[in-house]
């Protein structure tokens, strides 16, 4: 799960890192209203940036500079409602603009080959990390945090001088190792600090050079979330697919993909053996999609109701191996599902396992086209949908 900028600049807060005040506007007043508290506490200028899930967002006009109340009311209102690659802008984070002396990149990420967490560094900044990785891998340092100690300080010292952070050493330390405390504390798969800056202060001693977090992503483990009830309200109901979203209340794990196959499985590793197959048999599958043990005829509709929304199915895949899960309770949930779609695919069903007899029985009677193995339903389906095309034709 992903979350907006001032979310994850929240639980960077939480862990003790140094990250600027902020304000979030939903409307051109409500950001007047904070731009004017800024600046009577002494910035020169504001910077309001759109809170939208998608990089890009200066290119596309999203971040803008506002050095009086009257044009950041102005500016807000010209981010408020803009489009950011598809994406509405429903709000915008309001702070005081820095004055940055140079950029950096950090970023805490779980390396899953590795068992660990793994720590990138560079001094190449404010750009987009994935640009820099291609033209100067070089400039791009990683260190692994011990699973048991965690990151220790020599480590965080040493990705600090190789970052060029030696004049701020102990700072850097600091964020690194909070960075892996922020992961630790929320199940987090990834912490992004993009742009990590020294910025130039004024304060009442003169002028002073600190490392700040300008800029915080942060995507959160779905799963871990019931250890996390506070987090859940962080998710943007406005930038998640409806299709995600219907899927998750379901509790179906569904994901999008581009072939033209629609696949419901009962069952991770069997969703990925019945993907792998259904590429072997010369198809492409359109999602992955597991409904879970013991699924009920209702989350069978639902699950069918989601696979039928992409235009380019052109036949189903049906794979259930009954455990837990009723094969009958399946074989009725399809039933009704066929009943209440508005287009017709070809559909091949497979069921063995618990009630599997009585499920054949059902299915026969609906005139579903069945398979007793996964090899000649995977080939079955390929067939199906070559020979529909790209139409929807008529189903069985």
């Amino acid at each position: 799960m992903k979350i907006q900028e001032a979310d994850a600049k929240g639980l960077l807060l939480a862990q003790g890192l140094p990250v600027p005040d902020w304000s979030v506007a939903h409307s051109p007043a409500e950001a007047r209203a904070a731009a004017e508290s800024i600046l009577a506490g002494g910035a020169e200028r504001v910077v309001i940036k759109a809170q939208v899930l998608v990089g890009g967002r200066g290119k596309a006009g999203g971040v803008k500079l506002a050095g009086t109340a009257d044009e950041a009311e102005a500016v807000a209102g010209s981010i408020l409602g803009m489009t950011i690659k598809g994406i509405t802008v429903r709000k915008v984070l309001v702070a005081a603009a820095a004055d940055i002396v140079k950029e950096y990149y950090l970023s805490a990420v779980l390396d899953r080959a590795a068992r660990r967490i793994l720590l990138m560094g560079s001094a190449e900044g404010g750009v987009e990390i994935e640009q820099v990785a291609v033209d100067h891998p070089e400039a791009i340092i990683t260190i692994h945090a011990d699973p048991l100690l965690g990151l220790q300080d020599w480590q965080a010292r040493d990705l600090a001088f190789r970052m060029g952070l030696g004049g701020h050493l102990k700072a850097a330390v600091g964020v690194a190792r909070g960075l892996v405390r922020t992961m630790l504390a929320n199940d987090a798969d990834l912490v992004e600090i993009n742009p990590l800056a020294i910025v130039r202060e004024t304060t009442t001693d003169g002028t002073i050079e600190r490392l700040v977090c300008l800029d915080a992503k942060v995507t959160l483990d779905d799963s871990a979330l019931p250890r996390h009830p506070g987090l859940e309200a962080l998710r943007d109901p406005d930038e998640e697919d409806p299709a995600d979203a219907r899927a998750r209340e379901a509790g179906i794990s569904f994901i999008r993909l581009d072939g033209t196959i629609g696949c419901m499985v009962n069952g991770a590793g069997l969703a990925m053996t019945t993907m792998d197959l259904v590429k072997r048999a010369g198809g492409e599958p359109a999602n992955f999609l597991d409904i879970g043990g013991g699924a009920k005829a209702d989350k069978v509709a639902t699950a069918m109701a989601l696979i039928l929304e992409d235009p380019k199915v052109s036949a189903i895949l049906v794979n259930i191996f009954g455990g837990i899960t009723r094969g009958d309770e399946v074989a009725r949930g399809l039933i009704e599902a066929r009943a209440r779609q508005t287009r017709s695919v070809p559909m091949v069903v497979r069921i063995v396992g618990t009630n599997a007899a009585e499920a054949a029985d059902l299915l026969r009677a609906a005139k579903f086209e069945t398979a007793t193995s996964l090899d000649d339903a995977a080939a079955k389906a390929v067939a199906a949908s070559r020979s529909m095309g790209t139409s929807t034709g008529a189903g069985r």
